[in-house]
């Protein structure tokens, strides 16, 4: 059997390829500035984010047995994360996200996980073999989940009894995919992770406070929710309640990556037994710090 993790950390891993620039930019500006290539993907940011926490993440993905894929998973295995449970395919390349972003904020950004939508299932083989868990033991545990997997995906783990004891933490990975998080509201389960405006997409209207937005996915049928607004006001909801809290003011220097922060360190919170209110406060302040450049992922 695999290492025992702390948190399954389901979706996509890949090569994140981000052009930053000091300058405003527009569509079609030409400017100077820097490119990186760091491992990313929704699934990557949050298990790397919670290793800093601490904590074992296993992660549960589709790679391809490619150079560019031998070498994620070296740097997977490098920071701390179980890579054994990664499905690794013969034929599908290793995905690859591209942005650019500007002293405006993200200006354009394009997602190619192509190869994990297509693995489909495969990604779960290690929830019923025996390597995690097994039909007759369910995994039991924290499970960080993007929203890079196909609807139907997103809809049979939303359902499925593999994951039923499991505690689920759900994100959509980008408002064009907010409304996968579907399955999760029409069954209840789950917490569920969105900015502004990835709740109005959900609840198919538009918000004008992150506690509106709370109150909209809780009467949608969400079991729990936590509602971020960039640098305005961030509310946790749960039928009992709600909570609002407002972020530190920072100057902002990057974005790509602050919504994984900002849920794997409320995970991280939450899980050593922080109380709701300072588990919020924390997740907040650990995004702020990141869009400030403070610190790297």
């Amino acid at each position: 059997m695999t290492a025992t993790p702390d948190i399954l950390c389901i979706g996509s891993v890949l090569w994140d390829v981000i052009g930053r620039s000091a300058s405003a930019m527009r569509q079609g500006s030409d400017v100077p500035g820097r490119i990186t290539r760091l491992p990313g993907g929704v699934a990557m940011n949050i298990a790397m984010t919670l290793a800093r926490f601490d904590l074992t993440p296993a992660l549960l993905t589709a790679i391809g047995r490619d150079a560019e894929g031998d070498e994620l998973i070296a740097a997977c295995a490098a920071r701390g994360m179980i890579t054994d449970t990664i499905y690794r395919s013969d034929d599908l390349p290793t995905d690859i996200y591209m942005a650019v972003e500007g002293a405006n904020g993200l200006i354009a950004a394009i997602a190619d996980a192509h190869s994990l939508e297509a693995a489909g299932s495969k990604i779960l083989a290690a929830l019923s073999d025996g390597r995690l868990a097994t039909a007759e033991a369910p995994y039991r545990g924290l499970v960080a989940l993007d929203g890079n997997l196909t609807l139907n995906l997103l809809g049979d783990i939303a359902r499925s009894p593999l994951l039923a004891q499991a505690d689920l933490r759900v994100a959509p990975a980008s408002p064009g995919k907010a409304e996968r998080l579907a399955p999760f509201l029409q069954a209840g389960r789950g917490t569920l992770y969105v900015n502004l405006e990835e709740a109005g997409l959900l609840c198919q209207t538009r918000f004008d406070s992150s506690r509106a937005a709370a109150e909209g996915l809780l009467k949608r049928g969400a079991a729990r929710v936590l509602v971020t607004d960039g640098g305005a006001d961030a509310t946790e909801g749960r039928p009992d309640g709600l909570m609002t809290l407002t972020p530190p003011q920072v100057l902002v220097t990057r974005v790509t990556g602050a919504g994984d922060t900002f849920m794997a360190a409320h995970i991280a919170a939450d899980a050593g037994g922080a109380p709701a209110g300072e588990a919020l406060s924390r997740a907040l302040q650990a995004a702020a710090t990141y869009v400030s450049g403070e610190t790297a992922l």
